[in-house]
Parts: structure tokens; C-alpha cells; sequence
């Protein structure tokens, strides 16, 4: 029987920010005056989802914690959803996206507390190929060739993305890219194909500026071009973009070939490269715990 005072905090300590914060102990003590049960189960190297969806169903909380990045909210993410079980997020990651989308303090004992005394808010999110669950951002190109190329690297941290984002602007291509969904069909040259439930990346770039996580749609967003005026647009002052250069179309499924293997990446995992992938929403897939 599943026991309200119960929570589950599931830490991925490779997740990598600059400097060590030993979020368990801020976790214990934090809680330590609560009258609540708290649990935690640690991520190995190789995350196994069947271990820990056994871990989940036998504790049987009503809350579980992803202490991590955008990775780890989104591994929990996929095995509770579509249950009453609630998702907390503690940013323990390099870039942390779904946690700013939400509004989740970098402070830690600011972020305890949205878990300990948060509102709910039930959240779309999008399956890919019928396997990957996405309730941030997903792409192709660009980006996921330097989610990859950060991964390879050593530095961990915004000293490390930036070191990787000028590798991958120094090896950028273009791809064709077919978009089908249930609207339009276009045929398009583009540096990224995106994804998008939410509207940020981790580092507060805007490329969905009209998101809402509970819409019952995703945005598939068309980068066409890299000028600085359009990043800077993205940083500064987001939306509405050049159709020339970014385009967005509103959607709940879509269908994407492209006319060689691209790189590409759910919620900050590099998945390989594809030539072709197909997203449907899930609508109301998951209750976020959210500042009040």
C-alpha cells in the first residue's frame, strides 16, 4: 500500500556540477525535522531501470526524487509515470533544463523544500520510437553531437560545455530533414531538429518561447540557421524567431527522416545516430512537484 509519508531519493552522484555537493547529507538533515520516512537509492554506472522500478514498487512512495541532471528526472520520470506517484527534482546535474523550466531553486535546502511542501502540476511528455520517454528536450543534430562530444570529455561543468560547444560549431553540417506531422509536411536544410515539451535548455537558451508542459502537444522546432542575432534573440529577448532562420510547428505526432545518420539525444543522453524517428504525446504523463 502505497505510504504517503514515504520518500524515495534516487541520487546519480556522476552527475557532474562544478564543486561537490554532498547532497545526501543535505537531504538527511533537511528532513531530519520533518516527520516524513526517506529512502535512497544510488545509481550505479549503468543505470538498470528494472532494478529500480522493483526498488520503487516494493517501497512504495508516494514521491520520488531525481537527484541528478536531466538524465536521471527523465529515467525516474519514465518508470512512474502515468501513476499517482509524484516526481521531485533536486539539480544535481551539469545544465539541469527541466529543473529551470520549472522553476526549481539551485539552492539546496530552497530545492528540499519545494519537494517537502511543493504544488502538483501534471505534465505532458513525448514517446520517441515507441521506447524513449522525453518530458524536456530532444533533438537532432547539433546539440546532440555536443551532448556526445561532452560526454567523451573529461571537464564536467559550463568550463566543459563551452569547450565542446566550440569543437562542435568548428565541425557543424547541415542535414535534410523530412517533417511530417499531422498539419504540414516540409522539407527542410537544417543545424538542429528539436523536440520540444518545454522551452529552455539547461543554460536558460529559449527555443520554444510559447511552451506549456500541459498543453497535450510538443513543438517540433526547425533551427535553419546560427546567426548571432538569432542566439542572441534566444539569450536575451526569446521570440517570435525568423521563419528563415527558426521555425516551430505545433504538434502530437510527427514523423522525421533524414537523408543520412544524424546525431541525437532525449533529455540530455546521447542515443546514437538515427536516420529517422517517430514522437507521439503523452498527455498528463506525470505529476511534477513544483514551487508554490
Amino acid at each position: 500500500m502505497q505510504d504517503n509519508n514515504k520518500i524515495l531519493f534516487v541520487l546519480n552522484k556522476g552527475a557532474g556540477k562544478d564543486g561537490g555537493t554532498d547532497w545526501q547529507e543535505i537531504i538527511k538533515e533537511y528532513f531530519s525535522t520533518r516527520e516524513v520516512k526517506i529512502d535512497f537509492f544510488e545509481l550505479p554506472d549503468k543505470p538498470s531501470v528494472p532494478d529500480l522500478k522493483a526498488y520503487i514498487e516494493k517501497l512504495d512512495p508516494l514521491k520520488v526524487v531525481a537527484v541528478g541532471g536531466d538524465g536521471t528526472v527523465t529515467l525516474v520520470a519514465g518508470i512512474i509515470g502515468n501513476s499517482s506517484r509524484q516526481l521531485g527534482i533536486l539539480p544535481a546535474g551539469s545544465a539541469n533544463g527541466m529543473a529551470k523550466e520549472v522553476g526549481i531553486p539551485e539552492d539546496p535546502e530552497e530545492a528540499c523544500k519545494v519537494v517537502a511542501e511543493g504544488k502538483i502540476k501534471c505534465c505532458d511528455a513525448i514517446l520517441i520510437n515507441e521506447k524513449d520517454i522525453c518530458i524536456h528536450i530532444s533533438d537532432l543534430g547539433l546539440n546532440a553531437q555536443l551532448i556526445k562530444y561532452f560526454d567523451e570529455g573529461k571537464l564536467r561543468g559550463k568550463l566543459g560545455y563551452m569547450k565542446v560547444i566550440i569543437r562542435t560549431l568548428w565541425h557543424r553540417q547541415k542535414m535534410k530533414v523530412i517533417i511530417q506531422t499531422k498539419d504540414v509536411e516540409v522539407r527542410r536544410k537544417a543545424f538542429m531538429v528539436l523536440l520540444a515539451n518545454a522551452s529552455m535548455y539547461g543554460f536558460g537558451t529559449v527555443v520554444n518561447p510559447n511552451s506549456q508542459l500541459d498543453d497535450g502537444l510538443f513543438e517540433v522546432v526547425v533551427i535553419r540557421k546560427l546567426s548571432l542575432q538569432a542566439l542572441l534573440k534566444m539569450m536575451i529577448k526569446p521570440g517570435p524567431f525568423n521563419p528563415r532562420q527558426i521555425e516551430i510547428f505545433p504538434s502530437t505526432a510527427v514523423q522525421m527522416q533524414t537523408m543520412r545518420p544524424v546525431h541525437f539525444q532525449v533529455d540530455g543522453e546521447y542515443k546514437g545516430k538515427i536516420s529517422g524517428l517517430k514522437a507521439t504525446v503523452l498527455k498528463h504523463y506525470i505529476n511534477i512537484i513544483l514551487p508554490v
